[in-house]
């Protein structure tokens, strides 16, 4: 059995979509290609954009081929991709960019042809890699290029190149401001590659405007607005407030550049209009991250809780529990009917306000928002974090479990305020088919900041190994609602922790 990452394993599915969107009777190359794509910011597509490729113009191509080559049996791409990640990342696991790879050198028909327009499997491996670019091969065709703007009216050019230059430097200047909080005050790996992506993205937007008609335009000297000021302009609170002022900053430049850069073509328009769609969705995870961190900044011991499995009752369980230091209590009820689900809801939401911790709903935000709840928990086959905003609003707390780095990456980018890690060891209160176990622990905490919770089988016995792989905090079940002394099983945990 291959180890694949959930991404590939979409992707094989969406390839079939494709297909069938597409009127072809059976699973084509292109089709594999265009689903490992479909995703913004999925690996191939950021991979694609450090390429410097437009996708919307790699997805034109791609569906545009009506004879591409059959895709071969997806045990020899799954082979071929797991040798590459054993070769290149010593992990018998592949991810979808290494897919990518695999599906391009599937034929070499396919291969030359993707070449054409730019899709060039050897520079991506290079990038990948971190290998010397090889030699460009054949360059796009030339309708493909960017149409160059050609007007009589030298003015307008040439104010146009000077709007462009002035706010292409203002985003540049934002992105490296996002950048450092995002490295150096969030400590956050994955959104300062986010930062990184979308400042590349603007030098590839910019690159298609010839530098000399930009720096030609530029009057620093005689610009009006270097001697305007507006009320607030030099005052900033926290470094969070630096970084909201910069998101704005850059949003609002990303749409002069959208429309200004329309008059040098439709392809500059489209592609700095994606990157301003991508700050949106940066603002996002940026802002409401930071908010979720400072509520959940206290908060290391998380204990998930079922009436059936405390040793006493459930009052008494939460009332202890939280003597001994547990901070956030999850209400996770499979088999109570929707009304005995609110009544105990009702109750826990009682009990938790009188201890002065937090509550958390399993599963349903329409209960958690009907008990005022200060939380819901999901898991990935649960509602998306979308859809449960839209029915909590933005103050209630939404946690999302995840199993792979890549469900990471998505739950930070749709808005998650926390995260479930796991399941790390085998669990007394739930069964699982995988265990991600402690790579998976080290591999998250490193990849966010975000709060981030290790699940699964924690005990005072196992909790070191836990600590070790980066955890600082984690949540846990059987070994407080079995425990005949809840008070003293949450202070022998938190005292493991420090």
């Amino acid at each position: 059995m291959h180890q694949m990452s959930p991404g590939v394993e979409r992707a094989v599915k969406g390839a079939r979509s494709w297909a069938e969107r597409l009127g072809a009777g059976s699973v084509r190359l292109n089709h594999l290609v265009l689903a490992l794509i479909e995703e913004d910011e999925g690996r191939p597509a950021v991979l694609l954009e450090r390429a410097g490729l437009l996708l919307p113009d790699v997805r034109a191509r791609l569906e545009a081929l009506v004879e591409a080559p059959l895709a071969p049996p997806d045990e020899v791409l799954f082979g071929a991709a797991r040798s590459w990640s054993i070769t290149y990342r010593h992990d018998p696991e592949f991810l979808t960019d290494a897919f990518l790879l695999t599906v391009l050198r599937a034929t070499e028909s396919f291969e030359q042809h993707c070449v054409t327009f730019g899709l060039d499997a050897a520079r991506l491996e290079a990038i990948l890699t971190g290998s010397p670019l090889p030699e460009s091969r054949p360059a796009p065709e030339p309708e493909q290029t960017l149409a160059v703007f050609t007007t009589p009216d030298r003015v307008g050019e040439a104010d146009a190149a000077r709007i462009l230059d002035a706010n292409f430097n203002r985003a540049r200047e934002a992105t490296r401001v996002l950048e450092d909080y995002c490295r150096f005050a969030l400590d956050d790996r994955f959104l300062t590659e986010q930062v990184k992506a979308l400042r590349h993205g603007l030098a590839t937007a910019s690159a298609r405007l010839p530098a000399s008609l930009l720096l030609a335009s530029r009057d620093t000297l005689r610009d009006v607005g270097t001697t305007v000021s507006a009320p607030g302009e030099y005052e900033r609170g926290t470094p969070a407030h630096v970084a909201a002022v910069n998101l704005k900053r850059l949003q609002e430049s990303f749409r002069s550049l959208e429309e200004f850069g329309k008059l040098f073509g439709p392809e500059l328009g489209r592609e700095l209009e994606a990157l301003r769609y991508k700050a949106y969705t940066l603002e996002r995870a940026v802002v409401l991250g930071g908010r979720s961190r400072e509520r959940l900044a206290g908060a290391r011991l998380y204990v998930l809780l079922t009436g059936s499995q405390c040793a006493a009752s459930l009052e008494w369980t939460v009332e202890q529990a939280a003597a001994g230091g547990a901070d956030v209590f999850q209400l996770r009820e499979k088999g109570l009917s929707d009304r005995e689900l609110v009544q105990r809801a009702r109750e826990m939401r009682r009990w938790t306000r009188k201890a002065g911790v937090l509550f958390v709903v399993n599963d349903r935000p329409d209960i958690a928002r009907l008990v005022e709840a200060d939380g819901v928990h999901l898991g990935q086959d649960d509602l998306s974090v979308k859809d449960a905003r839209r029915i909590l609003g933005p103050d209630i707390l939404i946690g999302v479990s995840t199993h792979t780095i890549e469900q990471v990456r998505q739950a930070v980018l749709d808005g998650a305020d926390y995260l479930g890690v796991g399941p790390v060891f085998p669990s007394k209160t739930k069964s699982f088919e995988h265990f991600p176990g402690t790579e998976f622990v080290r591999a998250a905490t490193s990849e966010t900041s975000l709060s981030a919770f290790a699940l699964g089988g924690i005990d005072a016995g196992n909790l070191g190994q836990v600590l070790t792989a980066g955890a600082t905090r984690i949540a846990v079940s059987s070994v407080i609602a079995a425990a005949e002394d809840p008070e003293q099983a949450a202070r022998l945990l938190k005292a493991g922790m420090g």
